[in-house]
């Protein structure tokens, strides 16, 4: 990775190891909630979570390798920071979090096939069934665009 320095102080890899946490923790619950026997989409799904976790897990373990042997690394607040490659990592940032989004509108679209199993088809226009799915497709995208709000967020520091 190419060395780069802070531009503002005060933020630095701490953040985006945050992010990145919060990217993998996401990541296990929607990859647990795959294995609980839903009909199609699943293993879409289920690959885009795992793609995107490999994706952040390993952007950790390179800042932490970078950071402990031999990398250039800066005294800030109480914390050894590693100075990385911004692009490198922010592009390795967006592509786990379109990973992550990938795999929540996979996951959604499963979720939709299993209520029309259970409850009926969305053709037949069945109150029980449209009672399911219209908070599904209100809820997820409301919570898939604040979660994109919080990364972009995240590459601007």
């Amino acid at each position: 990775m190419e060395v780069e320095s802070s531009a503002r102080p005060g933020f630095g890899t701490s953040i985006h190891i945050t992010a990145i946490d919060g990217i993998i923790n996401v990541n296990s619950l929607f990859t647990l909630a795959v294995f609980i026997d839903l009909v199609s989409f699943h293993v879409y799904s289920f690959s885009s979570f795992l793609f995107s976790s490999i994706i952040a897990l390993s952007l950790k373990q390179a800042i932490r390798i970078f950071k402990s042997y031999g990398g250039p690394i800066r005294l800030h607040e109480a914390a050894l920071m590693a100075r990385v490659n911004k692009t490198a990592l922010r592009v390795a940032i967006v592509v786990s979090a379109a990973g992550s989004v990938s795999g929540c509108v996979f996951l959604m679209l499963a979720l939709v096939n299993v209520v029309q199993i259970k409850l009926g088809i969305l053709s037949c226009r069945s109150v029980y069934s449209y009672g399911a799915v219209v908070p599904l497709f209100i809820l997820v995208p409301v919570g898939l665009l604040i979660y994109v709000c919080m990364v972009l967020y995240a590459l601007t520091c």
